[in-house]
């Protein structure tokens, strides 16, 4: 049952491109910020060139079915450790055999949820976006700015899917849409909850699913700043 959730969620979501990260990413802002730059900075992003480390527990509850696995990444030099309870394997993105490509792909998946905001900054070359001032939140009903992204076709582990998000004038996202491969139907929603400041970022360590007993959710997240 653990390696079945485990799969259900690497097939459902993993939207992002797979790209290099370090801390020179974010060129110096010249214009006006784009919703895009507004999201990401509300949720911390401006403090993530002081991050030398990060850690975290990724755990999925369905029913009676727990799932969990631990991450420990480096961003300057893109080493990454992932600790399950089977065993610990080490590898660098500049350097991955077979088995640890497959391992990234958990990595890609667990980040994402992690760190959703600061992907519209990380991805923002294959992706577009939509935002609309007001509109219908799915699980809360109220009305919420929303931003839609779409990933392109091309790279990454599952090309071309799209998600919505939901957030206030605080510009803090609060629900989420996952639609495969840009479908109208939501393949998944869930909330943001449960928000802690953690070294400078603001995660959100809680995802509901409405109507479920499915939740996603992280502990022991650990930020080391320089």
């Amino acid at each position: 049952m653990k390696n079945s959730i485990s799969t259900v969620l690497l097939m459902i979501l993993i939207g992002t491109s797979f790209a290099f990260i370090s801390r020179t990413t974010v060129p110096p802002s010249v214009q006006e910020s784009t919703v895009l730059e507004k999201v990401a900075a509300a949720n911390g992003f401006d403090n993530w060139k002081q991050v030398k480390e990060i850690k975290f527990t990724f755990n999925v509850d369905r029913d009676t079915s727990h799932f969990e696995r631990t991450w420990i990444w480096k961003p300057a030099t893109n080493d990454i450790t992932a600790i399950t309870a089977e065993n610990t394997l080490e590898y660098n993105w500049a350097d991955m055999d077979s088995v640890a490509y497959k391992t990234n792909s958990g990595f890609i998946n667990d980040k994402y949820w992690l760190l959703a905001p600061f992907q519209l900054i990380w991805d923002r070359d294959n992706i577009t976006y939509e935002h609309s001032a007001s509109a219908e939140a799915p699980v809360s009903k109220k009305s919420m700015q929303k931003l839609t992204i779409v990933y392109g076709n091309e790279g990454g582990y599952t090309p071309g899917d799209a998600y919505d998000f939901y957030f206030g004038d605080d510009l803090i996202v609060q629900e989420w849409v996952f639609r495969r491969a840009n479908q109208p139907d939501p393949s998944m929603i869930t909330t943001w909850e449960d928000y802690e400041d953690i070294g400078g970022l603001k995660i959100a360590k809680m995802h509901k699913m409405p109507e479920s007993n499915f939740k996603l959710y992280f502990t022991g997240v650990q930020v080391k700043n320089n």
